[in-house]
């Protein structure tokens, strides 16, 4: 299992991924003066493992996941009139949930690979990813995080758009 923070998702900030004993398993670290959003996650060594950078000329929201340098996988954000939906081009995974509670489940056909939900942790409220054993975590971790982004800059644009009236 992981933890995410909530709310630490600023693609300025660095933060920490931690385990089920509250022990830092990855940093995260975003760039802020970038064309197009860039995340960074490194290893308890200081190892970058997972690279995730936007596609910033494209009509849905698409993210490229590199893990250990190879690209594995893109996030892209369909069209969909009333639901979020996503689809994980480079694997045979699918998501569904509700997204914006951070209640949702990613499957490798019928099997469950990881569930996303909204938990209490004993350093405040987070996000709990319950990964497979056996499902590869780095690519879990950035398919969350690259879902994550989307509805950050969904937010961010309902925001400005509310702002604007």
């Amino acid at each position: 299992m992981l933890y995410i923070k909530q709310k630490v998702f600023s693609w300025g900030d660095k933060f920490t991924v931690k385990d089920e004993l509250g022990t830092d398993k990855y940093s995260v670290q975003g760039e802020v003066f970038s064309w197009g959003k860039k995340l960074h996650v490194y290893d308890e060594h200081g190892t970058e493992v997972v690279f995730i950078q936007q596609k910033v000329f494209s009509f849905l929201p698409k993210f490229f996941i590199y893990v250990d340098g190879q690209q594995v996988a893109e996030i892209v954000k369909q069209y969909t009139f009333f639901k979020q939906a996503y689809a994980v081009n480079g694997t045979s995974w699918t998501v569904e949930g509700d997204f914006w509670a951070h209640n949702y489940r990613i499957f490798d056909g019928e099997t469950p690979v990881c569930s996303i939900t909204k938990t209490y942790f004993s350093w405040g409220d987070s996000y709990q990813l319950d990964i497979r054993e056996t499902v590869n975590e780095k690519l879990a971790l950035a398919v969350v995080l690259a879902i994550d982004a989307v509805l950050e800059m969904s937010r961010n644009n309902a925001n400005s758009s509310s702002n604007n009236r």
